[in-house]
């Protein structure tokens, strides 16, 4: 009986001593979550130009010179024209209007406004991919409060949005004309051919090194 009672007790210290050595796999999500809240001070800031073609309005997002920020810009419109900066290495970033240079930022009320500075995280937005392939884009600093237009291009209270609306949903297109204007092919460089011709000597050693072929 002692020595059954002595095999129990073993086995269950082997058990606990088990579950509490073994190490849980680390949780990948997780870490890109946290690491992406923190901004990057140190690496170069990583900068596009593109639109933000909005879902419900059919047009563009874009800055006006009043600091006010609408949906109603059309293609290749100057106040539609977005410099898009990554504040970290996960998908927080700053939009800002190239032609007025103001920042995209979200007051306590969920109005977007437009600020000369956007250093705040009132000004910066995480974008979250959806399934149907466009872009949500969630303010930082108010979490669950997004970027959202109605049909007639006026922002909506991000206090009344969630991701799933159409009015949150946006898709980044580049200007009208920017690849034809501002991105070239790569160039094929054409095979170097050298000045003089090779004398005999030279092509007697050359010969000897690719073994008379």
């Amino acid at each position: 009986m002692r020595l059954r009672t002595s095999r129990l007790l073993q086995f269950t210290a082997l058990c606990f001593y088990a579950q509490n050595t073994v190490q849980s796999p680390p949780n990948f999500k997780h870490h890109v979550t946290e690491q992406s809240r923190l901004s990057d001070r140190m690496s170069r800031r990583l900068t596009r130009t593109y639109q933000l073609y909005s879902r419900t309005s059919g047009k563009h997002v874009q800055v006006l010179a009043n600091k006010r920020v609408n949906a109603n810009g059309d293609d290749g419109a100057v106040h539609a024209k977005l410099e898009v900066e990554t504040d970290s290495f996960g998908s927080r970033i700053r939009i800002k209007g190239v032609k007025t240079g103001y920042y995209i930022c979200m007051n306590k009320r969920g109005k977007l406004i437009g600020k000369r500075k956007g250093r705040g995280k009132d000004c910066i937005f995480t974008e979250i991919v959806l399934e149907n392939n466009y872009t949500a884009l969630q303010n930082a600093k108010y979490e669950g409060w997004y970027m959202a237009f109605t049909r007639k291009g006026r922002p909506r209270k991000a206090s009344k949005t969630k991701q799933h609306q159409r009015e949150a949903h946006f898709m980044k297109r580049l200007p009208r004309g920017h690849l034809l204007g501002e991105r070239r092919p790569f160039d094929v460089l054409p095979l170097r051919v050298p000045a003089h011709p090779l004398s005999k000597r030279t092509k007697h050693s050359h010969h000897q090194r690719s073994g008379g072929r």
